[in-house]
């Protein structure tokens, strides 16, 4: 058979998508970073406030990836964009066509709805997936350093 479908994901879909979570986290070697849990999942993807959205890979009906993206804004083309926060294709169905699929859909998603962009971010020391964004004509910002404050950073700068 080996029909490769994409579709949105729905609240039944939780606890698929934290297992995906919990293996890139261990591809990526981040696992003691995962704080996930499927409540939290549950509000924010599916919940009356959601903030982000997720869309299931699935080959004959089995769940083998997941992108999972929000929308953000340009100011300099006034325009929204997507932000794939992470594409996640499980280890043993890469190099298959999932990952470029998924891409694709998305890019689909953001065409449809008028957005002036997709972007992402990618570990440096990555280069098959690096190499493989390169393929799909993804142009890597090097002149941009991704900036965060995380949750204790926000305490400190607060004063909490």
């Amino acid at each position: 058979m080996n029909k490769f479908e994409i579709r949105k994901a729905v609240p039944d879909d939780v606890q698929v998508i934290l297992q995906l979570i919990n293996e890139l986290a261990v591809f990526e070697k981040l696992e003691h970073e995962v704080v996930a849990t499927q409540e939290l999942l549950q509000r924010n993807l599916f919940g009356e406030s959601h903030v982000a959205h997720a869309l299931i890979g699935e080959l004959d009906g089995k769940p083998v990836g997941m992108a999972l993206y929000f929308y953000n804004f340009s100011t300099f083309l006034a325009r929204p964009g997507i932000y794939l926060e992470d594409l996640i294709i499980r280890s043993e169905f890469r190099s298959r066509g999932f990952g470029e699929a998924m891409i694709r859909h998305l890019v689909k998603i953001a065409s449809e709805e008028k957005c002036g962009r997709v972007e992402w971010a990618v570990l440096n020391w990555n280069a098959r997936a690096i190499k493989f964004y390169q393929s799909l004509g993804a142009e890597l910002k090097e002149e941009w350093t991704t900036c965060r404050i995380d949750e204790e950073g926000m305490r400190n700068l607060l004063g909490n």
